[in-house]
Parts: structure tokens; sequence; C-alpha cells
């Protein structure tokens, strides 16, 4: 995918194991609250002098306070998709065989897996909890760099918050600044970083977990500069693993890899003071292009967080206007494959490099198959987790619909568009343009409508009464005394 066509999809899209054996921490705010070098004050500029302190003093001196309304309610609806699809997620096979992996080598029990009895050190925590929450590709979307924002964020700052203790307002400011850092720097080098092959979740990921880890940790200006440091450092994923169990280790490790940037700067543990902006630093070791006005203008100002999306679907984004389309002429025209010939597609180039997987064999290629995805919707009138099982991809009757549908690039459609023709036996021909799909900036999934996804689920993982519970401690998290105390609610009995 060249790199015009990258830049078409970002414009089309955005719409408007270790154990911490440490004491507990308040020391750690105050080890190095006095190292400030007099380079603090130093401005950012567009050649990117001083980007990482900017960003560093930015994290550092924000309150809940100064969060406006809107975004502190959509932090609030990021947390609640977050906890849903971590749940729904933490039985998956994927799951099973990481905590088998590392059960014998966790440290402390200090820490839960949402949906789960077991509980692990916080490293081990964070990592669990963000593979789960991303293993289904359920998770929320900011459509102007394809990143997932929560999974790195939520899975670092909620264990840590089993750890030490942690107010439901900071924990969701912590939340805003993860995912407004993550999302910055993602957008100063995507699509250049992206068409390279990194999976940018991973590699920018880790950045707003050390961000927002260091905001509940306390960090001074230059302790956050360090974290930041220590976090690119670490960049993590390629676009390769997609379709296997290896993605969602991507989010996350980057999880635990920002946990520990954080906990090691909180020692005053030391990094060069520009690893994001250097010459030989993140930006211009891992991409061509670099746009640091993108991390730095209008911090506090405007807000990534109000451009975060969450999926309908479970699968890659740029299926879910063919999702979109597919059940709508199905319920209107109440369809079934016995009726249908064949479905025309005319797709944006994006949608065949991602998602042209004709023939998945297990559920996780299932996602990033626009064929396979098309058939269950009009089959099942749905595309959650359970069309997505091996199972459901090895369906007779999918397979035979799947084969059925064709999919033809179209420059002139745009990545969230889909022009879909639904050819039947009797001669009818059944057309859809969708402009925006649901879930997208333009088309947002409500409260309710996100109530629903996370009841589906967590059905068969906690009981009813549970659920509710859960999903009532995520939409009153400014006003919990304990951020843990969401944690605790979404433990599966023993």
């Amino acid at each position: 995918m060249n790199d015009s066509l990258r830049r078409n999809f970002l414009k089309s899209t955005s719409a408007g194991a270790i154990a911490c054996a440490m004491p507990m921490l308040p020391a750690l705010a105050s080890a190095a609250t006095a190292v400030t070098p007099a380079t603090a004050t130093a401005p950012a500029n567009a050649a990117g002098q001083g980007v990482t302190r900017t960003l560093a003093r930015y994290i550092v001196n924000s309150r809940y306070e100064d969060l406006p309304e809107n975004v502190r309610k959509e932090g609030t609806r990021t947390l609640l998709n977050w906890v849903g699809v971590a749940i729904g997620g933490s039985h998956h096979e994927t799951v099973e065989r990481a905590v088998s992996a590392l059960a014998p080598f966790s440290g402390p029990k200090q820490a839960s897996l949402l949906g789960r009895n077991d509980r692990f050190d916080i490293m081990n925590a964070a990592f669990l909890n963000g593979v789960s929450s991303h293993i289904f590709d359920f998770d929320d979307t900011h459509l102007k760099t394809v990143i997932h924002p929560a999974g790195p964020v939520a899975s670092a700052i909620l264990a840590l918050s089993e750890y030490q203790p942690v107010s439901g307002k900071d924990f969701l400011n912590a939340l805003v600044l993860g995912v407004e850092t993550e999302c910055r720097i993602g957008n100063s080098v995507y699509p250049n970083h992206y068409d390279t092959g990194w999976h940018i979740t991973g590699t920018a990921g880790v950045f707003g977990a050390a961000a927002a880890a260091g905001k509940l940790l306390g960090l001074s200006e230059q302790q956050m500069v360090w974290a930041l440091g220590l976090a690119a450092s670490q960049p993590v994923g390629l676009r390769e693993s997609f379709g296997s169990m290896n993605k969602s280790f991507n989010p996350g490790k980057a999880a635990s890899n920002g946990l520990f940037a954080a906990l090691l700067a909180a020692r005053d543990y030391t990094s060069s003071e520009g690893m994001i902006e250097a010459k030989r630093g993140w930006a211009n070791t891992i991409s061509t292009k670099q746009d640091y006005a993108e991390i730095t203008e209008g911090l506090g100002q405007r807000y990534e967080a109000l451009l975060n999306t969450y999926k309908p679907f479970a699968c890659g984004i740029v299926i879910h206007p063919a999702i979109d389309a597919a059940i709508q002429l199905r319920n209107q025209y109440k369809l079934n494959a016995d009726m249908i010939d064949k479905v025309e597609l005319r797709v944006h180039p994006l949608v065949i490099e991602l998602t042209g997987k004709k023939t998945p064999q297990i559920g996780l290629e299932g996602k990033f198959s626009i064929y396979h995805s098309v058939a269950v919707a009009i089959i099942d009138g749905a595309a959650g987790e359970r069309q997505y099982s091996d199972r459901a991809v090895q369906d007779a009757r999918t397979i035979a619909l799947r084969d059925k549908v064709n999919a033809t690039i179209d420059p002139a459609i745009k990545a969230e568009q889909v022009d879909m023709t639904i050819v039947l036996k009797d001669g009818r021909k059944l057309h859809k343009f969708i402009e925006h799909a649901i879930g997208s900036v333009q088309v947002p999934m409500t409260d309710k409508q996100l109530e629903a996804k996370f009841i589906d689920l967590a059905d068969g993982i906690l009981p009813a009464a549970q659920t509710r519970a859960v999903m009532d401690a995520c939409w009153q998290v400014a006003q919990l005394p304990s951020a843990a105390s969401i944690a605790k609610a979404a433990v599966k009995a023993a």
C-alpha cells in the first residue's frame, strides 16, 4: 500500500515476567522531584527539539479538573468498552495458553485478570489483560491511526491500581492522558510507520501505558521524560502477526512494557532526554515521517480521546461498512443464504490489503476476511465473537456463501465506505451504499448499544447481576474511592 492511499485513509476516517516487590509508593513521587535541569523550559519546535520534555510536562501537570466534560464522558465509554472486551476474551484459547505459560513464573498475586479468578503480579496481569482485551479484535479504535488505545493503557493502570491506592478520578485522568499520549505520538508517524509493517497499537501504545502509569506514580517532569524514553526503547508489534495469537500479544506487551518503564523511572532510572525526537531516537528510527507538531500542538485544548470509536463488529475496522450494508439488506429484505446468487462489493484498496483472506482456516483469520465477514453478516445478522470462532469459519453453509462474495477495488471508494450489490437467484438486485458505518465517529454507538455489547461479551462468563454491577462501576468511575473496585467487581467466582 503506497503512502497516498494510506493518507487518504487517514483523511477519510478522521472526522472531526517481572514481579514488583517495592514497598507502597508515596516515596516514588519524591524520589527525584528536585531533579529538574535547566533544559526543562526548552520549548518544542518544528524540528522536534524538546518534544519529549514538552509532552512530559503536560502529562505531569494535567489534572482531572482540566478535562472537559465531553472528554471525561468519552474516557468513561472507553473504559466500559475495554472492560467488556477484556471479560469477553478472558477464556479464549490464547489467554488460556498465556496464563498456563506464565503462571509458574508469576510473582506475588497483586492484580486480577478480568473475567477470571486468577491473580498475577502487576506486570503479568497488565500483559494478560491486554491480550484478553484484544484477542477478539473488538476493542476501541482511534481511526486516524488505527491504534486500539485502551488495551495498553487501561491494562497497565488497572493492575497498578490494585497495587497502590488510586481514586476513580485519578484513574480516569490517567486513562485519558495515556490515550492522548499514544494517539498523538501515533499521529506523528502515521501512515509511514504503519506502512513499513509496525503494529502501531504496540509501538505507540507503550508510550500511553508509560504516561498513564507514570501519572499515577506521581512522577516528576524529569522522571516522566525518562519514562517516555524507556518506553521508546521498547517498541513491540509487527503487522505480520495479524491473524494469529501474536497480534494480541502486542497491546499486552505494550501495557507491561509501559508499566515497566514508569516503575524504573520512578526510581530514577535514566534515559536520553529526547528519545522520541532525537536523530537516532524513536520517530526517526521507525518511520520516514515525523510530524512533531502532532505531539505538542494544542495540548489540553484538543483531545484525541474524542476521536475514539467502538466496534459493533469483532473484526478489522475496514470491514465494518460491508458488514453494516449486509445486515441492513438482510433485515430489510428478510434474506437467507439460499436466496443469493452473488454479492458484489466495491471497496477501497486498503480493504483488500488488510482483509483479503479468501479462505480463512481459523477464527482469527476470519477477522481479516471481508468474504467471511459478509457471509456471516447475511446468515446471522451479526458479526460478534461467535461469528469468528473456528467453527463459524469452517461451517459449510458459511463457506458456500463466502465463495459467492466478490470484492473489487475502486479508488473512488473511501476507506470508510462500501458499495454493495446483492444479486438474488430470482434476478433481483439489492443495492446499499454506506457512507459511514455504525461505530464510526459520525455514527457512534450509543451508551445503550455499548451496554448491549458488554452484556453479550460477558454472557456465560459472569452472572447477569454481576455484569450489571461491573458496568455500573465503569460508568461511575469518577465517583469511586478506589479504581481497584472495578477489577474486583469483574472477577469470576471460583
